[in-house]
């Protein structure tokens, strides 16, 4: 496996901080030890926890009036892939890739090396049916799977055909469909009308699936439709997973919701009726805004977290498929998504905290106050000892941003990567 960041650079870093990890993970392990937690079983569990990077994720983001990219940015799929790689071997927690048809769309085999070159495998699958690429016969503007002209449907289909086709060389196991299809205007399109066409078109696409693969369906409330969107929410998200079959499973994006909405108790409904796919993780403040994970409401991450990992103790092959879904605006993604990727590990760590014996015996005696201190108690824990250890025994950097701008990665690649002019509407 190609190390992309010289290994004594890591080294150095961790033999900086190596002891004073290990000191802070015995007295860490000490205190869970009074509280009947294993410290290693933990680790353990972290150590064998990943999320997928977006290829996307590694460009500099925008917003609809302005995009200022960063030095360095990715010229192809090849750049993203390497750029990914930083990112696994400095925080060893994510080990795939997932691609975005057409804007990833290369020789398979070739990307398989690539991929192959630095240890990392594929996640799912991303068709883009939401813009319009060059010598696209027919446009997108008035939606995709659910547009009322069947050309454009039937090309949006065998678009999301082509995915598959492009996955099963490179050992991908799952499709994710999102679509922006809806409207802007009141009357602008009938709900059901549009909807049994966008049921229609996926139907025609999960009867494609190998027998292996899932199919993930998102759902969002608004964007880049304002007045109405085909796949709203998670009711209408479960109804599509239903209506397919056994294959088919819902995808939560955090940010896809309604301020304020209760994510958590979502992911234990889609739980309970074996519906839940899996997850794109960001935050958000406003909207659907793409934010670094854990960076504006770490507690409701912890929280999703607290219902994944009471489903995992109680559920066999309970396998969500996790990936990180940002955009960064201002910051270097790499560092963005390596710090989310940590947060995200964070959130698992810390909902393997909770006594889930003592949390059950306060519900059912209806003691409100012991069941949310119980959570907190969990969720107040400094499982940073636990992380670092976690990265140092596979290989990766105890402190990864250190050792990041320490290997001077990023003007390496600006050096090398012509720079791309800015952009607005």
């Amino acid at each position: 496996m190609d190390n992309v960041i010289a290994a004594d650079i890591v080294a150095a870093g961790n033999a900086e901080r190596e002891k004073a990890l290990r000191t802070d993970y015995a007295a860490l392990g000490e205190q869970l030890q009074r509280r009947a937690i294993d410290i290693d079983g933990i680790l353990k569990k972290v150590e064998g926890f990943g999320v997928a990077i977006p290829s996307w994720g590694v460009g500099t983001g925008g917003t609809r009036f302005a995009r200022f990219p960063g030095q360095g940015e990715p010229r192809d799929i090849f750049d993203k892939i390497e750029d990914c790689a930083v990112i696994q071997q400095l925080t060893r927690a994510t080990p795939r890739v997932s691609l975005h048809i057409p804007w990833d769309k290369a020789d398979p085999k070739r990307l398989k090396q690539a991929a192959s070159r630095h240890g990392l495998g594929f996640d799912a699958m991303n068709s883009n049916t939401f813009s319009d690429t060059k010598d696209q016969k027919h446009s997108y503007k008035f939606g995709s799977l659910s547009h009322a002209d069947p050309g454009t449907r039937r090309q949006a289909v065998e678009h999301n055909l082509e995915c598959i086709e492009i996955g099963k060389t490179l050992g991908s196991k799952a499709l994710t469909i999102w679509i922006g299809d809806g409207s802007n205007f009141p009357g602008q399109v009938n709900f059901a009308r549009a909807f049994e066409r966008y049921l229609d078109s996926v139907k025609t696409i999960y009867a494609a699936l190998p027998g292996d693969w899932r199919l993930f369906t998102e759902h969002k409330m608004y964007e880049p439709a304002f007045y109405s969107t085909v796949v709203q929410d998670w009711g209408t998200n479960y109804i599509v997973a239903k209506e397919l079959g056994d294959k088919a499973y819902c995808l939560v994006d955090l940010g896809h919701h309604a301020p304020n909405v209760n994510i958590e108790m979502i992911v234990s409904r889609l739980v309970q009726f074996g519906k839940l796919g899996g997850f794109h993780f960001n935050d958000s403040k406003y909207g659907d805004d793409d934010l670094d994970a854990g960076s504006i409401d770490p507690y409701r991450l912890f929280l999703v977290f607290n219902e994944l990992v009471d489903a995992e103790q109680k559920k066999k092959d309970f396998d969500p498929a996790h990936m990180l879904d940002q955009s960064h605006n201002v910051t270097d993604p790499i560092e963005s998504l390596m710090l989310s990727a940590i947060e995200v590990q964070r959130a698992y760590a810390q909902a393997l905290l909770v006594d889930r014996h003592a949390l059950e015996a306060y519900q059912e005696t209806n003691d409100a106050l012991m069941a949310t201190q119980t959570l907190k108690s969990a969720y107040r824990t400094d499982v940073e000892p636990i992380l670092a250890m976690a990265r140092l025994n596979s290989g990766g950097a105890i402190d990864p941003v250190a050792a990041y701008r320490a290997s001077g990665y990023r003007r390496k690649v600006a050096s090398e990567r012509p720079s791309v002019a800015a952009g607005g509407v």
